[in-house]
């Protein structure tokens, strides 16, 4: 009776040691190139999926044996991190620090998009070709794949210490992580030692992706972007930079996740990774098996912010250009136009919120999807199941998904550097996984349907004039508000933290106070954002506000100018209106996305109108 009990949780111990063993080696590339670089490689997770479709062309197109697919799949991906590191990285060399991180996450849209458009979004099978047996052990079982993952990732483990420990190019890496400035000055190519980093690093990711292609038979494009997130998450729980803690973080993540399954259901998984990582960001953000090393001395955040001179429209100017956009359904008299505009001025507002938080106040966010769905949800099942009419329950949505925002996001106050956009990351991806597991509350996978519009004396504003009017007029009166705000007294101590946390809070500033009424003003305005959505779509579920909507308001603040107003609605109109009017374009949308983020923080990182 108690061999069967215990079996069932015997085998749910192999598959999260297995499971974690593929962590690991994405984990251990993430620990070596933060270790040289200083970086979280937000791209690392796109290697990974690269790897899996080299590891398929040479399995079912190729018919190569499964060694020589290994090592073809270790050379391609590791060529690529040769390439990334080059022309992606290696220019960014002196700029701020955050540059760098951005940079990586428009590389990996252009990546996941590359692979989507040349192998289709479908699934595709990536066969082990292993033998079928398993060896019963203690009432459990383990079999061939099992075996092969876990002697990939101790083989994997011990030829990278060898090489560490024993080679001069391994010593070279570990005084680079110790000490660049002193490395390079005793004769050390930094140079060399970053590629060969990024090398290793990428060789790990792509095999790593190349054994979940097999354990689950089954790869497609968008695959990467959950795993370079449990990469990121098991460096952190074992302390970024951190080889064997990485090691450690990895195996410890894929039994938590394991042991979630057996207890919830597979739903969970990814929930158990995010509410691990914000427990480990909160409590330790060193890591579990990191010394207490200090956070970095300087926000990594504030220092993004280039010298520039903004473009300032002058009163008249302004004026004239808002009444300009209003009079347009008076001329324009194609409905899909307008209603192409005004999803245009429906993405301005997420951007203004995020251009005020990330411009004006240094925290950029990766998470600002989470605030659009809380926004969405709120004011559809106010309108739907408290019977609230449509125009209370839209800025009664707003103020809802200001106080959840603020809540959800506030343990990352006390954060520094790269610690902050990685938390507000995983707060929105713990919003989105609640909303698919709140069934009670959120209907689940099958979404919230029915949502009724927003009417005006029982008449819906349903046609192209007002789904182009509303968002518009939203957005002038937003903007006019964020504008007041941040020549106010406000806004100069905004912008006081963004520059030097330190002095402002030498100066008597309550830093958790500012940044938590800066996330209130934003999550207000993107729960109306959201909430509008909701009700011009009538139709939401947990994959209407995917991670990538959190990247696309990046790119916008950061094409307008951080901390420009007008900048905003410009990245906006420019990344959501051009793309949609110019329909043959439309499959390549993300990918222009990711390459103007990456020509922009390359050459003109102040943005088209400046920041401020």
């Amino acid at each position: 009776m108690s061999s069967a009990i215990l079996a069932p949780w015997f085998d749910y111990t192999i598959n999260g040691l297995v499971i974690g063993n593929i962590y690991a080696l994405l984990a251990v590339g993430l620990a070596l190139i933060f270790g040289v670089s200083h970086l979280i490689n937000f791209a690392h997770g796109s290697v990974y999926m690269i790897g899996s479709y080299i590891g398929w062309l040479c399995v079912t197109k190729l018919d190569l044996p499964l060694p020589v697919t290994f090592a073809v799949v270790a050379l391609g991906c590791g060529l690529l991190g040769v390439v990334i590191e080059r022309v992606g990285l290696r220019p960014l060399r002196n700029a701020p620090r955050i540059a760098p991180l951005l940079a990586t996450i428009g590389l990996s849209v252009v990546l996941d998009q590359a692979a989507q458009l040349l192998f289709t979004a479908d699934p595709r099978a990536l066969p082990a070709h292993l033998p079928s047996w398993r060896i019963a052990i203690g009432g459990g079982s383990v079999g061939a794949l099992d075996l092969l993952i876990a002697g990939v990732g101790v083989g994997s483990a011990a030829l990278l210490y060898g090489f560490l420990r024993f080679t001069k190019l391994g010593w070279a890496v570990r005084a680079t992580a110790l000490d660049r400035d002193a490395a390079q000055q005793c004769g050390v190519d930094v140079d060399a030692v970053n590629r060969t980093v990024f090398a290793i690093a990428s060789a790990l990711g792509g095999v790593s992706g190349l054994l979940v292609g097999m354990y689950y038979n089954a790869i497609d494009p968008n695959m990467g972007f959950q795993a370079g997130l449990k990469g990121i998450v098991a460096q952190l729980i074992g302390g970024v930079g951190n080889v064997p803690g990485a090691i450690a973080g990895s195996l410890l993540l894929g039994l938590i996740e394991s042991y979630g399954i057996a207890l919830f259901g597979t739903s969970y998984r990814n929930l158990f990774a995010f509410v691990a990582l914000i427990l480990i960001l909160v409590l330790r953000p060193n890591g579990l098996f990191a010394g207490t090393r200090r956070l970095p001395p300087e926000p990594l955040t504030g220092t993004f912010i280039a010298p520039s001179r903004p473009i300032v429209f002058p009163r008249w100017a302004s004026w004239g250009l808002a009444a300009a956009a209003l009079a347009v359904p008076l001329v324009v008299q194609q409905p899909y136009l307008l209603q192409t505009l005004g999803n245009a001025w429906l993405y301005a507002l997420m951007a203004l919120s995020l251009t005020l938080v990330a411009g004006t106040v240094g925290q950029v966010s990766l998470g600002h999807a989470g605030l659009l769905a809380l926004g969405a949800y709120a004011s559809a099942l106010l309108a739907i199941d408290a019977r609230f009419p449509v125009w209370l329950a839209i800025p009664t949505a707003g103020l809802v998904t200001a106080a959840l925002g603020t809540a959800l996001v506030f343990p990352s106050f006390r954060l520094r550097g790269h610690y902050v956009s990685i938390a507000t990351l995983a707060v929105g991806e713990i919003v989105t996984l609640v909303i698919l597991n709140w069934e009670s509350l959120t209907r689940g996978p099958i979404g919230v349907t029915g949502i009724p519009p927003l009417t005006v004396a029982g008449t819906p504003l349903v046609t192209g004039e007002w789904v182009y009017w509303v968002p518009l007029i939203l957005v002038l009166i937003v903007a006019a508000v964020q504008s007041r705000l941040l020549n106010s007294h406000f806004g100069r101590t905004l912008r006081a933290i963004r520059e030097d946390d330190v002095a402002a809070r030498s100066y008597g500033v309550d830093l958790n106070r500012y940044k938590g009424l800066a996330f209130a003003v934003a999550g207000f305005t993107a729960g109306i954002a959201g909430a509008l959505m909701a009700h011009f779509y009538s139709y939401i579920n947990h994959e209407t506000f995917p991670a990538p909507v959190s990247m696309l308001a990046l790119t916008m603040v950061i094409l307008g100018g951080l901390g420009n107003v007008a900048g905003a609605i410009l990245g906006a109109a420019v990344l959501v209106g051009l793309p949609e009017i110019f329909r043959a374009a439309a499959e390549y949308r993300m990918l222009i996305y990711g390459v103007v983020l990456l020509l922009l923080i390359r050459f003109r990182p102040q943005g088209l109108l400046g920041t401020v």
